[in-house]
């Protein structure tokens, strides 16, 4: 799938094809023209259908989505994509409220962009996103280890968690996540480590990306996720492993 990914021209040149969903034909054409000068493939869709058309004919490295395109709306594009790919999902939207920041990374966007944006910064944030997702999904990785906790076996060298043997699908945050509590299961982690340690980015006080990855984590993985067992909450520093033998 990764070699999908990746267009390669005649003379061996390779870029990442990027598709991106937005309705405002200047800022995607401004975003579109950059990001070609910095040698990314650029697939454009102006509302919600072509969008769809588009994602199920060909393979992304990233999807950059305005959430308020016509016809089908941004979050139902969202939806969609999110229950058959784990592909980076990049929200640009002029909605920037925490609330809609939530919704969004709760139902599976891995970052958030609010315009007016730079452009260096969205470049910055694709680079981040794609390369966690590459090393998300290799198939080389020479780490070969397999850690137990009560009902979890996680498996890093394929990526893999099971539960009483039946596999949970994880995006690449969610599996680091949980990959450091159970590496780590007497340490307890403040949200600013958590985030610097996942998204191998600076903490910049947004409590909302950890919040909601953690709440999505624990729906996953928990009997019941208001009464965790895995992702333990220490009040008042941040998360652990729960005392799982």
């Amino acid at each position: 799938m990764i070699d999908n990914m990746v267009q390669c021209n005649q003379k061996g040149k390779c870029a990442m094809k990027i598709l991106l969903i937005e309705d405002d034909t200047e800022i995607s054409e401004m975003l579109k023209n950059f990001l070609i000068t910095e040698n990314f493939e650029v697939v454009t869709a102006y509302d919600g259908e072509s969008a769809y058309e588009k994602f199920f004919a060909d393979e992304y490295s990233i999807v950059l989505l305005d959430l308020m395109i016509p016809k089908i709306s941004g979050m139902e594009v969202m939806k969609t994509i999110r229950a058959s790919s784990t592909v980076p999902i990049m929200i640009i939207s002029a909605k920037d409220t925490d609330s809609d920041k939530t919704l969004g990374l709760g139902l599976g966007a891995d970052d958030y962009v609010t315009k007016p944006f730079s452009v260096t910064e969205v470049l910055a944030r694709i680079k981040a996103n794609i390369r966690r997702n590459t090393q998300y999904a290799a198939s080389t990785i020479v780490e070969e280890e397999i850690i137990t906790k009560g009902e979890l076996v996680l498996n890093v060298s394929d990526y893999s968690v099971l539960k009483n043997g039946e596999k949970i699908e994880l995006t690449a945050k969610e599996f680091e996540i949980l990959k450091l509590l159970m590496k780590n299961p007497k340490k307890v982690y403040t949200k600013e480590q958590m985030y610097s340690l996942v998204w191998n980015d600076a903490y910049m006080g947004d409590e909302n990306a950890v919040n909601v990855h953690i709440s999505r984590l624990r729906n996953k993985i928990e009997d019941n996720p208001r009464e965790p067992k895995y992702v333990v909450t220490v009040w008042g520093i941040g998360y652990k492993l729960g005392d799982v033998k």
